[in-house]
């Protein structure tokens, strides 16, 4: 069902992993798709490809989140290029595993750069630059609600992302905007799964329900549901998509 017709969808850091299969999704329900990226232009354009080649509409824009004129552009880029924003996906991150007493001052850094400073930046432009009745999307994470080491800077920038969420969906919501976020579980994912061994990723997959770990569709499935009018009702909330983890 093309319950996204006639709506453009921003998606930061939409060149692989989650980000590309939330961009493959929201195409195939009907949406117009911007494939934001910061490094590998390939990627970007692969994607941007696959939508094509199915039948959809999208285009590729390179910009660091982090950086607020980055931002701009890419905002002011894309509404020139389609003429309007209607869903904001907040996908970009990095996760950097360190224990808290060994993180360095550079990592702590890049991951506020991204994590918080980049989702700042595309609220700020949004506020004033999404469409009316829009919906934004940030990406928390759900280990949020567990206790893990290595987790701890990661989780911080994610603590605050929630937060964001709830203070701007008030801030909106007289334009009929809803704003949410969604937390998911491990992925299936190269930011994930890099550097890990098979052990450890399966005794995450046992924490689940379903002894698995999540794959990008699980996650690009609600996404694409909490970008339609059916979820224009929920707002400021922060959904866990982890399959009973946590």
């Amino acid at each position: 069902m093309k319950n996204l017709s006639n709506k453009v969808a921003l998606i930061t850091g939409a060149s692989r992993g989650i980000g590309a299969e939330v961009a493959l999704h929201l195409a195939k329900a009907g949406a117009k798709v911007v494939i934001n990226y910061s490094g590998s232009t390939e990627a970007a354009e692969d994607v941007v490809k696959q939508i094509k080649t199915n039948g959809g509409d999208a285009v590729a824009i390179q910009a660091d989140v982090s950086n607020a004129q980055d931002v701009k552009s890419l905002f002011d880029t894309a509404i020139a290029h389609y003429g309007k924003i209607d869903v904001l996906v907040n996908n970009a991150g990095i996760m950097i595993n360190t224990l808290i007493k060994d993180t360095t001052d550079e990592d702590f850094a890049k991951q506020l750069d991204v994590n918080v400073k980049g989702v700042f930046n595309t609220l700020r432009e949004a506020a004033t630059k999404l469409a009316e009745n829009g919906s934004v999307i940030n990406f928390s994470t759900s280990v949020n609600r567990i206790m893990l080491p290595t987790y701890g800077p990661y989780v911080a920038t994610k603590a605050a992302v929630e937060q964001l969420t709830r203070v701007f969906a008030k801030e909106v919501g007289s334009r009929g905007i809803n704003v949410n976020s969604i937390s998911p579980g491990p992925t299936n994912t190269a930011l994930f799964t890099k550097g890990k061994p098979q052990e450890v990723i399966n005794r995450l997959a046992s924490l689940s329900a379903f002894n698995r770990i999540g794959e990008p569709e699980d996650v690009a499935k609600i996404v694409t549901f909490l970008a339609s009018d059916e979820a224009k009702w929920i707002s400021a909330q922060n959904i866990g998509a982890n399959g009973a983890m946590a």
